[in-house]
């Protein structure tokens, strides 16, 4: 949606927010608009003194995005891998929004104290998480001078604002039943780990297939992000494949990018009943789309969370 607002000889306009989020999207490096810099207040009253047949219009749009936000407080910030945090907000009080939460690979908006403009996060949590404890958690990247880097710099009780859950997340009933695609590959750069998490908590029958591989790229290891789960991923039927871009001397692991990793140990598998679920990087989701299909996997069974 896109909010004008004319003056004479003037507008103002509030571009729609990227389709395509999937973990954290900084601002652009520009300075404050000048809507950002008018309170809601100072606003009104020179919609009203300028241009007063636009004022109604105007009240109605800023109500209808209140209406949209929900607040509510930070219950933990604690460090996840170098420049990553843990996030978790209590949605406690919001059980229709917690509730919102349905398929793995949502996002929504989240907006800090005293700055308009919001930032997209994807929900690294389970759906059933929100409902049984009434939290959302989030894997945040902190990049100097973002809404991001604000977040993270806040404590345990303050209060930010967030919206609707939105997006269609990962339809795991594309590669349902697990009988019909004992195969699935899982593919993660990054802070495109979160949903993914999400993905594997909540479950897609991992443990009913035979073969279901996550091939997990970040720079290093003190780059990647939970670690500390991939003994229980594995327990779960996910076999965990780190490759680290720019190891240390002592990394007897996989190194490189994620789709030169897999291209190289690329396993025989029956393209007809495998699925692929990938979130990240923009070269590399594109480039292992088209290594699977070239391979003859289907299209429709290469889930991504937008």
């Amino acid at each position: 949606m896109s909010i004008s607002i004319s003056f004479p000889n003037s507008s103002l306009s509030l571009p729609p927010p990227p389709p395509h989020p999937h973990a954290l999207f900084p601002p652009p490096p520009s300075s404050m608009s000048l809507f950002r810099r008018l309170s809601p207040g100072h606003l009104r009253f020179n919609l009203r003194q300028h241009a007063p047949r636009f004022a109604t219009a105007a009240a109605a749009a800023v109500r209808q995005d209140t209406a949209a936000w929900t607040q509510a407080p930070l219950a933990e910030i604690e460090p996840a891998a170098e420049s990553l945090f843990h996030v978790s907000i209590d949605v406690s009080d919001a059980p229709d929004l917690a509730a919102s939460h349905t398929r793995a690979g949502q996002y929504l908006q989240l907006r800090v104290p005293d700055v308009e403009k919001p930032t997209f996060l994807a929900i690294a949590s389970p759906p059933l998480l929100a409902s049984a404890e009434g939290v959302f958690q989030f894997l945040v990247k902190s990049v100097e001078g973002s809404i991001a880097e604000l977040l993270c710099g806040l404590k345990k009780g303050d209060v930010v604002q967030l919206s609707q859950v939105m997006g269609r997340g990962f339809d795991v009933d594309q590669i349902a039943p697990p009988q019909d695609y004992p195969t699935v590959l899982i593919f993660a750069t990054g802070s495109g780990i979160s949903p993914i998490r999400s993905l594997i908590e909540s479950g897609f029958g991992a443990s009913k297939r035979s073969d279901v591989r996550l091939y997990y790229g970040a720079r290093n290891l003190k780059r990647m992000a939970y670690q500390d789960r991939f003994d229980e991923w594995e327990s779960s039927g996910v076999e965990v494949v780190p490759v680290l871009s720019q190891p240390g001397s002592d990394w007897t692991g996989e190194s490189g990018y994620v789709q030169a990793t897999f291209s190289k140990a690329k396993k025989a598998f029956d393209p007809l009943s495998t699925g692929a679920i990938l979130c990240g990087q923009k070269q590399m989701t594109e480039e292992i789309t088209s290594i699977l299909v070239a391979d003859g996997v289907s299209s429709e069974k290469i889930l991504k969370n937008f």
